[in-house]
């Protein structure tokens, strides 16, 4: 199973990362950006054919590490990876 996990910040926790890489394309001549947001994605690769269980494993991985709650929010994707 392949899971796709896609860590993004909450809406209204500031992103200064995303600032200055809107700051960045402004300069660039990329003028008509209003905002940017950066993120995390990770693609993990679990020896499990069980939907269900790989869905619980990746929730466990983004609770204990992959992603902070407090200030972040996340998204999974789960496909079975013999068919890519």
């Amino acid at each position: 199973m392949r899971a796709r996990i896609i860590v993004t910040l909450k809406s209204g926790v500031l992103d200064p990362q995303g600032e200055a890489i809107k700051n960045s394309l402004n300069a660039l001549g990329f003028e008509n950006i209003n905002s940017v947001r950066q993120g995390k994605l990770f693609e993990i690769d679990i020896d499990e054919d069980d939907r269900e269980k790989s869905l619980k494993s990746v929730k466990d991985m983004c609770r204990k590490l992959l992603v902070n709650q407090v200030i972040e929010k996340y998204s999974i994707e789960l496909d079975d990876a013999s068919k890519n």
